[in-house]
């Protein structure tokens, strides 16, 4: 039930927003009392902390699964993107600026958490790019995905952007292209190019 509670209540924060959504949507739209929510969650703030978390593996599980399709390095991280936009697409606000304004701790946590999933999977793309011959054999890895999730995670930041799902959407997408451009062999970047016609 605890796993039941999770998913749905993923899904209703990640509906109506973290602010606005309520035990009481959790509880009808899983059609079960609010004190059975209360048996496994103290407070709507555990349940955020760890129906975030939840959410956050099942995101990097879904990454891997895409890693395993046998893309190339580029295709996949356009495959990635695609992913987090159907998943994000009818949202008006970010979730994670909606986090770092009304949760911050469940932020920190899961932006630590989010590093060292990003850091592991962006070095495992380089790796793939440059035996593909995609991607700059000269460039510092460590550093380059230091610099990419930086550059990701800034389109958040609401002081550099206006928070917009549309608005979101490309910044994401030009994030990506900044990143390609920035790595890529011209091979890459005639791969890059094919991508960003199919957008």
């Amino acid at each position: 039930m605890k796993k039941t509670i999770l998913e749905k209540s993923g899904e209703v924060f990640l509906k109506y927003g973290f602010k606005t959504a309520t035990m009481d949507d959790i509880a009808n739209e899983l059609a079960i009392s609010k004190k059975t929510i209360y048996k496994y969650f103290k407070n709507k703030e555990q349940l955020v902390d760890e129906s975030v978390l939840f959410f956050h593996n099942n995101i990097h599980n879904s990454i891997l699964c895409i890693c395993n399709k046998g893309y190339n390095a580029i295709e996949e991280n356009f495959e990635v993107k695609i992913m987090f936009k159907d998943i994000f697409k009818n949202l008006n606000e970010s979730p994670v600026f909606q986090l770092q304004k009304y949760y911050p701790k469940t932020y920190e946590k899961v932006m630590s958490s989010e590093f060292e999933m990003f850091k592991d999977c962006i070095s495992e793309n380089i790796k793939k790019g440059i035996k593909e011959g995609l991607y700059r054999k000269d460039i510092n890895e460590s550093v380059i995905s230091r610099f990419y999730f930086s550059l990701v995670f800034s389109v958040y930041d609401t002081t550099l952007f206006t928070q917009q799902n549309k608005t979101l959407n490309q910044l994401e997408i030009e994030a990506l292209e900044y990143h390609t451009r920035a790595i890529a062999t011209d091979k890459g970047i005639k791969i890059l190019e094919k991508q960003l016609e199919k957008i």
